[in-house]
């Protein structure tokens, strides 16, 4: 009886290209809502926060971008963390 287990060496690169994936998603998410919340509390004059205001809700926008990957993980493309197959 054989047993067909996949290579070590197929299931680390893909882990690896997963975790390059999200990780892009997740820094991407943080850097563009912490400069969307400092342009519309800044030149834009929409509303007042502080440094770690901004900070706070860019770090929360990054949460929502992790958990949505990870939970897209078991649905799209194998290798990616989008919901949409072949992304």
């Amino acid at each position: 009886m054989t047993v067909n287990l996949p290579n070590l060496t197929d299931i680390e690169r893909t882990g690896l290209e997963y975790a390059k994936d999200i990780g892009e998603r997740v820094v991407a998410t943080f850097v563009v809502a912490a400069g969307g919340v400092g342009v519309a509390a800044g030149p834009a004059d929409m509303f007042h926060s502080s440094f770690w205001e901004t900070m706070a809700a860019a770090g929360l926008a990054a949460a929502g971008t992790l958990i949505k990957g990870i939970l897209a993980r078991p649905f799209g493309t194998k290798n990616s963390a989008s919901f949409v197959r072949g992304a």
